[in-house]
């Protein structure tokens, strides 16, 4: 078996690269090799790839797709070393860089923005969850991570990926409420109105001013899986099918939706080609992502 190690000026990243082979047919990959990161990797075409930690931990099944590349994405525990077998070929192994991420909590909220509580409220999130069913059911061809990505607002980050938040806070009945959740995006502070971009060509698979928790909405499909999600727009410039290219206008930043001020939540869901079972589909850091180089 291969071990790969993250090496050189890159080891505090998490990100690595491994040097082509002369055998076009073996495994290699590179990219954001830390948990809630990204793997890019090559190896023979449509060729199934069993990815697990070393003992079996999180054990789930990838494929290559024609051209021989396949997208994996990396969980916020994901085990070190990653072991990836392909049915065909030399398996390698991969160190994954471990995250801390804290836990933060944050009172005196309106309830109404914690979570649904009325009918009315429920039968609008079940109308949303709808809408983002079959949008994250729908794939389409693209360049994936392969171009890079690119910051999508100009702002502060305000909330990065991963910690989990506890939510308190009282509703306007006078009831409290308690939620505790982990954050799966990557928060910019921006003054409402602020353009969005694409941070890589995609296509749209949803475009929505009013989601329930989401407010204005934009699903953007850049292929191999990788699906881009803001949230919170003023404005959606986009309909689904639109094809965009990268630092192309998707919408404005808003505060609509569940928020307690204006910002832009950017998130990123790495989406398991080889199954149709979207319950193994999760979302990775998208502040890694920007540290990828353009293949």
């Amino acid at each position: 078996m291969k071990r790969v190690a993250c090496l050189g000026l890159i080891v505090s990243a998490g990100l690595f690269a491994l040097p082509a082979s002369a055998d076009t047919a073996s495994l290699s990959c590179s990219g954001a090799a830390k948990q809630g990161g990204l793997l890019v990797c090559t190896g023979p075409a449509d060729t199934s790839i069993r990815v697990a930690g070393k003992d079996g931990t999180g054990a789930r099944d990838v494929r290559t797709d024609a051209d021989g590349i396949v997208t994996v994405g990396l969980t916020r525990h994901e085990a070190s070393p990653l072991v990836l077998t392909p049915t065909t070929g030399e398996p390698i192994s991969v160190e994954i860089a471990t995250r801390s991420d804290d836990f933060r909590l944050l009172r005196g909220l309106d309830c109404d923005k914690v979570d649904a509580r009325t009918p009315q409220q429920l039968a609008e999130v079940e109308e949303s969850w709808l809408k983002k069913r079959d949008a994250f059911e729908t794939f389409n061809d693209g360049p994936g991570a392969s171009l890079g990505f690119r910051r999508p607002a100009e702002g502060r980050a305000s909330s990065p990926f991963g910690p989990e938040r506890k939510y308190t806070g009282t509703g306007a009945d006078g009831e409290t409420c308690e939620k505790v959740s982990v954050h799966q995006g990557y928060d910019i502070a921006t003054p409402i109105g602020t353009p969005i971009i694409a941070p890589a060509p995609g296509t749209v698979i949803l475009g929505d001013p009013d989601l329930y928790y989401e407010g204005g909405a934009v699903f953007l499909n850049h292929g191999q899986g990788l699906v881009s999600v803001f949230m919170h727009m003023s404005k959606v410039d986009v309909t689904a099918g639109d094809e965009v290219e990268a630092g192309e206008q998707i919408g404005l930043s808003g505060n609509t939706g569940r928020t307690t001020g204006p910002h832009l939540h950017w998130a990123v869901k790495w989406r398991n080609q080889a199954t149709l079972n979207r319950d193994e589909d999760f979302y990775i850091d998208p502040a890694l992502l920007l540290a990828l180089e353009p293949q």
